[in-house]
């Protein structure tokens, strides 16, 4: 069957193309140019102009009749300003899109070909350049002003009681952090994430676990190194040189190159000549290739420059008897979902651990950026809970949700975060249910 419309639709490419061959024929017959066009097929082209806009138009209005909005209600306090600057801006662009193009498809109908009439030259008109650009920049003085207060009233300072969340984003994944009792977040260092402490927050367990682990690492590269063939070989010969010269050199060469080695220099290095030889015959030797040796050591490098990063960690006091290593270990670690009280104010503060990622929530009307080393803030209100915007949507199924709104790589598209609006009470319930971070333990 698809074999036979694809051969139908060959033969049709192949007759269209033989009739335009005909009809060039029959018109150089006729003596017919054809770059001659007549009365009749400039009348007929400026009428389509004309039908052409009309469905353009007619097309347009039906899909807004169609689709309705194409935005979400809105559940912030800030959503109506933002829905009433975006409507400002719609209304200007389908404003504009109806004048522009009833000019062009207007002006091509109107000024068609006529071989009775000549063309105007035209070069300049200083009224016309006035208007074309005063207009317009009155238009977009009044679109970006609007937006920068917008804009600023979104991103300005928090109020005191407000609440703050932490959204820490990578690949690809989210992570909420709220604050403990004291109502502060804790220092955080990348340098020690860890799968157990996924946002780095210092605390002085946190710093003994991760050098303890690094101390580990370097330690068992260092083993593995060590134990490498070649270099044990080339050590051993090393050894058998400084153990007997003499024998080096094919001849004794003075009376006393015996005595040159110390006596307890001579024993370490029999010791180790002896432990080398007992490695070997092991078989725990291993073989690497140059770039595999160089590899672990460069690895080793790196690590002892984490552990110096790490103990280069300065201790500081927050005020009020707050330790800078103290107060992060009471913060609570969300996954999956996090909550938020309706009708409180919240502060996020985004971070983000690799790449440039994008908190995006629709219904809240909020996106900013996660930048790597450089925190980023946004605020909302929320007004509407999850329950009564499923009865609103008459969605029992409905969630808020936070989404990357950046391409951050292969799995963007599975970046996402549920987001619970509730009462105040049942906001405090969730909160006191989730577990407080503590640092590893042994």
């Amino acid at each position: 069957m698809k074999l036979l419309i694809l051969l139908v639709i060959v033969v049709g490419i192949i007759a269209v193309a033989q009739l335009a061959k005909i009809y060039q024929l029959s018109a150089r017959l006729r003596g017919h140019r054809e770059e001659d066009i007549s009365e009749a097929d400039t009348r007929l082209q400026g009428s389509l102009w004309i039908v052409f806009m009309l469905v353009l138009f007619g097309t347009t209005i039906w899909q807004f009749i169609r689709y309705g909005d194409y935005l979400p209600p809105s559940a912030s306090l800030h959503g109506e300003a933002v829905d009433t600057l975006m409507s400002y801006n719609l209304a200007l662009v389908i404003f504009v899109f109806f004048v522009v193009n009833a000019l062009i498809f207007g002006f091509s109908f109107k000024y068609r070909y006529d071989k009775n009439r000549t063309a105007h030259f035209f070069p300049h008109d200083t009224r016309l350049e006035v208007i074309w650009t005063v207009i317009p920049s009155i238009v977009l003085a009044v679109i970006i002003i609007y937006g920068l207060q917008t804009w600023s009233e979104m991103t300005g300072p928090a109020a005191d009681d407000s609440i703050r969340v932490e959204l820490y984003s990578k690949q690809f994944d989210w992570t909420a952090r709220y604050a403990g009792d004291n109502d502060e977040f804790g220092s955080t260092n990348f340098n020690l994430i860890t799968p157990l402490n996924p946002l780095g927050i210092v605390t002085q367990d946190g710093i003994d676990q991760a050098l303890l682990k690094i101390e580990d690492k370097i330690a068992k590269l260092n083993n593995e190194i060590t134990a490498e063939k070649g270099h044990l070989l080339a050590e051993k010969l090393e050894l058998e040189r400084s153990l007997h010269p003499a024998d080096d050199h094919g001849h004794a060469g003075h009376d006393d190159a015996h005595h040159e080695v110390s006596e307890g220099y001579k024993n370490n290095l029999e010791n180790r000549l002896a432990a080398i030889d007992d490695l070997l015959e092991s078989g725990a030797a291993t073989v690497m290739t140059v770039a595999a040796y160089e590899a672990k050591e460069d690895k080793i490098y790196r690590l002892q420059r984490h552990r110096q990063r790490i103990l280069e960690l300065k201790n500081y006091e927050l005020g009020e008897d707050l330790n800078a290593w103290e107060v992060g270990e009471d913060d609570r670690i969300v996954k999956s979902e996090f909550h938020l009280p309706i009708g409180r104010e919240i502060e996020f503060i985004f971070r983000s651990r690799d790449v440039l990622h994008s908190a995006f929530m629709p219904h809240f009307r909020a996106q900013m950026n996660t930048v790597p080393g450089l925190p980023t803030r946004f605020k909302i209100t929320t007004t509407i809970t999850t329950d009564s915007m499923r009865t609103i949507l008459d969605n029992p199924d409905f969630n808020y949700i936070l989404l990357c709104n950046k391409i951050c790589g292969s799995a963007h598209f599975n970046m996402q975060m549920t987001v619970v609006v509730e009462t105040q009470e049942e906001y405090d319930a969730w909160l006191s249910e989730q577990k407080v971070y503590m640092a590893e333990k042994n």
